[in-house]
């Protein structure tokens, strides 16, 4: 994998090697508009977290596996789709606040403002993500064996024919740590049937 046209918003520290990408997630930091006034208003959007991306134009695959030790609530790795801090969407391991007390394969997609999915529970720190683009249509995959991938969610958003695209490092409640990729493969490539991710 070749990362000579990776770029930061919100720089920390990324290396690779021996196929994993180390993207260390500073603390307190996330991307989230929530949907929850506070005094009658929203609040001002957090957009702190570490994003190592890059840009893609077109249709494309993204995959990635993602892997973490859990320490706080919310702690994730994540992969990012990113317009502006307005405008994006993410998929998550994320150290959920489900009654169960698991991580769970978490989505978020953003236009103005965050929703907020809990997906499937998980009984491991490691699990396989997966981002296709058609057009303005995006499909967010989770696998747990690399192979048989599963439909998270299809949306769309309103972003242009070139959007960033990259490895999202959030601790929003904790102290921070690594996250790690890999098995990173990036193909501009059109699915031919998007709800299935092939």
């Amino acid at each position: 994998m070749n990362f000579d046209n990776f770029k930061w918003i919100n720089e920390s520290s990324a290396e690779y090697k021996d196929g994993v990408l180390t993207v260390y997630a500073p603390a307190q930091t996330d991307y989230f508009n929530s949907p929850v006034k506070e005094n009658g208003f929203f609040p001002n959007p957090v957009a702190n977290a570490s994003l190592y991306y890059t840009e893609l134009t077109g249709d494309f695959v993204f995959k990635t596996k993602v892997a973490l030790e859990f320490k706080n609530f919310y702690d994730a790795a994540a992969l990012l789709v990113y317009e502006n801090e307005n405008v994006w969407a993410k998929l998550a391991l994320e150290n959920s606040d489900l009654p169960c007390r698991k991580p769970a394969v978490v989505s978020v997609v953003t236009n103005r403002i965050s929703d907020d999915c809990n997906g499937p529970v998980m009984d491991t720190n490691t699990v396989w993500f997966q981002i296709s683009r058609v057009d303005d249509c995006f499909a967010f995959h989770y696998s747990v064996d690399g192979k048989e991938y599963n439909m998270v969610r299809v949306f769309t958003l309103p972003v242009g024919q070139t959007v960033k695209v990259g490895f999202e490092a959030q601790a929003p409640m904790g102290e921070g740590g690594n996250r790690y990729y890999s098995e990173i493969s990036i193909e501009k490539r059109r699915v031919e049937n998007i709800r299935a991710g092939y």
